[in-house]
């Protein structure tokens, strides 16, 4: 199990290796309207997660928009910093 703060750490240290295997690389080198659209798709599985499917799978759903959203952090060049300062 991982923190928010410690997946931030993972893909960003991704982010900065380059490796083209890397799912957060290949999702990066989409851009910033891509990854956008997957934030959208996954906070509409997260939703319907939560009316029909149960806790379980509501957690895995809001785990892969939680992935998202710090895609579109590196992405946009914020840090955990610049987002708390909101919260």
């Amino acid at each position: 199990m991982k923190t928010f703060e410690e997946l931030f750490a993972e893909l960003t240290a991704k982010a900065e290796s380059g490796d083209p295997a890397s799912g957060t690389v290949k999702e990066l080198a989409r851009g910033t309207h891509f990854i956008g659209k997957k934030i959208a798709e996954e906070s509409g599985e997260v939703w319907i997660a939560a009316e029909y499917e149960g806790k379980e799978r509501t957690a895995e759903e809001i785990s892969q928009l939680l992935y998202h959203l710090q895609v579109m952090m590196i992405d946009r060049g914020l840090k955990l910093e610049d987002v708390y300062r909101y919260l």
